[in-house]
């Protein structure tokens, strides 16, 4: 299985923090935003991972990451994407690198407590189609938010001002090889961009979505009160823990 990690747009919202630099490379307490997404990626056992940059700053990414040896990964890719085409966009840039294996694809400003080793577990012993986690939330309508009866997905609508529930589908998805074809299918929306929520209801369509309810703590970074929930989360207590382990060392040098 193959990695995605989507680090593209502009971040608007953040601004002006993101005048002069990629909201992916913002700090989140003592590490770069797009530290999380990677080491959510290798703590599931993926290090073949490609990174989907966007904006003025993505030679910033080849700097910070180098070739990967921080997380002592297999290979890094980085692709670009121009403008804001939407989550659905930018992960077709990744095809060519795909090579028709599964994928995981997380969100760069999408953190967790834990882990999604158990989530990866269950997608490899899924023939086809998709799967994704879900969490619950105060705000559901900041996200796509699914209808759920009887523990089935009915459907999901993307940021809708009467949510059906109040779980969202946190930015980290796990897709078969027909993710491309299906993003080819897709329409853009009134944001003028291509829905991610819009593959995830051809895969309910045809019946092959499931999910798994995320367990541990999970927030987006990309407002400021988002980003500072994210911050004292991390610092309260820790990210990307795997059985065992833990919070994933430092990525500095020793003594620092």
């Amino acid at each position: 299985m193959k990695g995605v990690v989507l680090a593209g747009g502009k971040g608007s919202r953040l601004f002006p923090l993101t005048r002069v630099t990629n909201k992916h490379l913002l700090p989140v307490y003592d590490r770069p935003m797009i530290f999380y997404p990677i080491q959510t990626l290798v703590d599931a056992g993926i290090k073949d991972i490609i990174v989907v940059t966007g904006g003025q700053n993505s030679g910033d990414f080849l700097r910070l990451l180098s070739n990967g040896k921080d997380f002592d990964l297999h290979r890094i890719h980085y692709t670009y994407q121009e403008g804001e085409g939407g989550i659905a966009d930018a992960l077709r840039l990744a095809e060519p690198f795909v090579e028709g294996e599964k994928i995981c694809v997380v969100l760069g400003d999408n953190l967790i407590e834990n882990n999604i080793i158990e989530a990866k577990r269950a997608f490899e012993k899924q023939p086809k189609g998709a799967h994704i986690l879900l969490k619950e939330v105060p705000d559901p309508e900041r996200f796509g938010c699914p209808e759920i009866s009887n523990g089935r997905i009915l459907g999901i609508e993307e940021k809708s001002k009467s949510p059906k529930s109040k779980y969202a589908v946190t930015g980290i998805y796990f897709y078969d090889q027909s993710v491309f074809e299906k993003i080819g299918k897709t329409k853009p929306s009134w944001r003028n961009e291509l829905e991610i929520t819009d593959v995830n209801n051809m895969y309910l369509r045809e019946g092959t979505l499931t999910y798994i309810d995320l367990e541990g703590w999970w927030t987006d970074a990309g407002t400021f009160d988002s980003l500072l929930r994210a911050t004292n989360m991390v610092a309260e207590s820790g990210a990307n823990k795997i059985p065992g382990r833990g919070a994933p060392p430092r990525h500095g040098r020793d003594g620092e």
